[in-house]
Order: structure tokens, then C-alpha cells, then sequence
């Protein structure tokens, strides 16, 4: 049998019951709804969440402290900075070193008038800075010594002392959202820090030190790498060893890094890379220990509300099965007959089959356009009803979070798997229909 007379006659049967062939085709469609809505709810779902742990700090950072109790002779130390570079997946070491005084003051503006009675003060390799992601969003990297970096919201620490009390700070958090659920930038600070000098007083055990700190840019927060990066300063590790030696008096030993950054070259290298560090006596600190439990979570309501949508489309291929045993039934004469005028028996199985397979295309690809529309209307009603939402509701992207995310292999996935449904029910009504004598089909009326 010719392929355009399967066709035509593929199409002829399915158009012979119109009413059961459309109810066939709508259990498809909505089971394929099901099962792309449902799984599209969970990617949406996983998204976010990895959105919002992107947002927490980079992933692929493993901090490495001191060991508890000293341990030892195990240090902080360029011995470590060294063999932490040797291992496998690791892409950089930057080690970092805290200004530990009994107490730090900034001060800046035009008389000192804008004031800090606390800060974070870190020094960090300036080559390494950068390979470790340290991302500025304004102004420019360090270059030469005195030159800091200062965290994204190192402003908001400092108080204006010409205001009275109680109103000489600004509170950052304040209008942090608005009415929808949107986030609001901040009030803007009294000052840029990139205006002019710091200058930095220090209470040491030895007496008051003080220095001049040059900002050239704001780094982005990210406490991955830690809170210096939202209120703090970072300079060069040279220049807080300066500061340290001052501190300490001369004759002092300089004591060891209060912490290594390791980032690794991907997300799946941080759990090895932390556990060969814990191996050597090493504490260590990374998202991983947010992120795997949020992702085995997000895999498992992946899976349920996968299951939910399956359970639709098997409702659906019982559909196909009974349609295609009923149209068995009424067709034994007409098959009896293909068979007395010599037609294969792979034909009208072929036959059957074709039928089967064209509800479930059918029913797919009208499925597909419908959880489409659905998924859109959704993401449009989390984001509200207008029409400028409605690109980022379809295609996302920038800040935009989607509830329902539909990827082009979902939908894909989707006509595939309702087409092999639809072969799969139709599979045993085929093979019953070529078992049929042709002697006795075309006796039956």
C-alpha cells in the first residue's frame, strides 16, 4: 500500500466518527497539557530558586577557615595557599587577611563629617581579585597601594554629624519593595563613597594608627566572598600587612590568614574540592550546603508534578486504546475484505497504527499550543495584567522570575511522547485486527 493512500485512508477513518475521534483527541490534549504545565511549573520553580541563591553569592566559592581548637600545625598559611592550587577543579586561591583591632573608625567628607564607628577592613590579593569574580559596579579595580575597594553599601554605615540623633542615618531597608511585591531601590546614602579619601583610625594595643584610603570603586555584595563586599573595604594584602605590622609593634610575628577563597571551575567540583580540604583538618564553607537541599526539593516536586501530568495522558491512552478496539469492531467486514483482494497484513497493521499515532500527534501538538497560551496567562498574573509584561511573561530574561518556564525541549518531549501514547494504545488493537480470518470477517456484518 502506497504511503498516500495510508494517509488518505488514516484520515478518512479518524473523520468516519468525528465525535469520537474529538473526544479521543481532547483526552490527548488535555493530558498533554497536564503533564507540559505541570513540568513547566517545576522549572519555573528550580529557576527561581537558583536565582535566588545566585543572588545570595557566587557558587562556586568554598571559604576555608582555621581548624577548630588550632589543631596543631595546621594554618592558614602560603604552605596551604600552595597545595590548595593543586587540586583538582580548582581555578583560584586569593587568601584573606582581616585588620583585628580593638576598634575601627572611618571618617570622611568635608570636616569628617560623615562618620563610621565600624567597618569590615579586608586585604586580598589585587591579581586575584578579579579571577575570584569580585564584580565592580562602579568606578575601577586597584591599581597601586593605598587604592580600596569598598562595599556596595559601605555608605549607609556612616551618620551625618550635623543631623540630630536618630535621623542622621539612612536606613537602606526602608522601601525595599513596593506595593506589588516588587523590588524598590534603596534611599540613596547622604555621600559617595568614591567622592574622596577615608580616612582610617585604628585602636591597637600599641596605640591609635591612623591612614588615608583612596576608594576608586564599589565592589557588588556578595557574602560568598564576605560581608566586606556589602559594608566593608577591601585593599591590597600588602597594604593591610602594613597596617597589621603597625598594629602589632615591631618584633611581632605576623599572624596567619583568617581565611582562603577557593573557587573551583564549576558547581558539581564544589562538593569534592570541599571534601578533600576537610580531609587535610580544614573547615570549609560554601552554598553548597543551601543549594543540594534546595535542589534535591526542587528535583522532587519536579518529579510529582511530573507524575500528575503522566497520570492525565495514561487516562488519555486508555482513551486511544478504546476508540481504536471499538473501531475494530465495526470494521471486521472491511478489513476482511483488505485481506481477500491481497492486501499485506503489515499494511493494515501499519494502518491502525497510523490512525493511533495521529490522535496522539494531534492531540500533542493542539496540547502544546494551549499549555503555551496557559503558561503565559500565568506568568502574566504573577507579574500583573498589563501589556508591557507581557515579553518578559513569554520570553523572561534581566530580573524577571516566570512561574511557568517552557523550554523548546519540553514541548518537543511532549509531541513525542503523546505520538508514542497514542502508538503504544494502539499497538494491541492493530495486532488484534491482523488476527482476524478473513473468511470470518467478511461474514460478519
Amino acid at each position: 500500500m502506497k504511503q498516500n493512500d495510508l494517509l488518505r485512508i488514516c484520515l478518512q477513518n479518524l473523520m468516519r466518527r468525528k465525535s469520537r475521534t474529538f473526544l479521543t483527541v481532547l483526552g490527548v490534549l488535555i493530558g498533554c497539557c497536564s503533564i507540559v504545565i505541570m513540568v513547566s511549573l517545576g522549572i519555573g520553580m528550580k529557576q527561581s530558586q537558583e536565582k535566588l541563591l545566585a543572588e545570595m553569592g557566587d557558587l562556586t566559592i568554598v571559604t576555608v577557615n582555621a581548624p577548630q581548637g588550632g589543631r596543631g600545625k595546621l594554618k592558614l598559611d602560603d604552605a596551604l595557599v600552595r597545595r590548595l592550587r593543586t587540586l583538582e577543579g580548582v581555578e583560584s586561591v586569593a587568601p584573606k587577611q582581616s585588620l583585628e583591632v580593638e576598634s575601627i573608625r572611618l571618617v570622611t567628607g568635608i570636616g569628617g563629617r560623615y562618620v563610621a564607628d565600624w567597618s569590615a577592613l579586608v586585604g586580598l590579593g589585587t591579581a586575584e581579585m578579579e579571577k575570584m569574580g569580585y564584580q565592580v559596579l562602579s568606578g575601577d579595580r586597584a591599581q597601586k597601594s593605598g587604592d580600596v575597594l569598598v562595599g556596595q553599601y559601605l555608605a549607609y554605615s556612616f551618620r551625618d554629624t550635623l543631623r540630630p540623633d536618630g535621623s542622621n542615618m539612612v536606613d537602606r531597608w526602608s522601601g525595599m519593595w513596593d506595593e506589588s511585591g516588587k523590588d524598590k531601590d534603596p534611599p540613596p546614602p547622604y555621600f559617595d563613597p568614591l567622592s574622596g579619601p577615608i580616612t582610617l583610625e585604628a585602636e591597637t594595643a600599641n596605640g591609635k594608627i591612623t591612614a588615608q584610603l583612596r576608594p576608586v570603586g564599589v565592589v557588588k555584595e556578595d557574602y560568598s566572598k564576605g560581608a566586606e563586599t556589602s559594608e566593608g573595604v577591601i585593599m591590597s594584602l600588602s597594604d593591610l600587612r602594613g597596617l597589621l605590622t603597625k598594629a602589632l609593634g615591631n618584633g611581632k610575628k605576623m599572624p596567619a590568614y583568617d581565611s582562603v577563597l577557593v573557587k573551583v571551575q564549576n558547581i558539581s567540583q564544589v562538593k569534592p574540592v570541599e571534601n578533600q580540604i576537610k580531609t587535610m583538618g580544614y573547615s570549609t564553607e560554601s552554598m553548597e550546603s543551601i543549594r543540594e537541599p534546595m535542589e534535591k526539593e526542587a528535583r522532587q516536586k519536579q518529579m510529582m508534578l511530573g507524575g500528575l501530568g503522566a497520570i492525565s495522558l495514561f487516562v488519555a491512552a486508555l482513551g486511544i486504546t478504546n476508540t481504536m478496539i471499538m473501531s475494530i469492531s465495526e470494521r471486521t467486514r472491511e478489513i476482511g475484505i483488505m485481506k481477500a483482494l491481497g492486501c499485506y497484513v503489515r499494511d493494515i497493521r501499519v494502518m491502525f497504527l497510523a490512525e493511533a499515532g495521529a490522535i496522539g500527534l494531534i492531540g500533542g501538538l493542539v496540547g502544546c499550543v494551549i499549555s503555551f497560551v496557559i503558561s503565559v496567562i500565568i506568568n502574566l498574573v504573577s507579574m500583573g495584567l498589563s501589556p508591557e509584561n507581557l515579553p518578559a511573561a513569554i520570553l523572561g530574561g534581566g530580573e524577571t522570575s516566570r512561574v511557568s518556564v517552557i523550554p523548546p525541549w519540553l514541548l518537543l518531549f511532549a509531541v513525542v511522547f503523546s505520538v508514542l501514547i497514542g502508538l503504544g494504545s494502539g499497538y494491541y488493537p492493530a495486532n488484534k485486527a491482523v488476527q482476524i480470518p478473513a473468511l470470518e470477517a467478511i461474514k460478519s456484518e
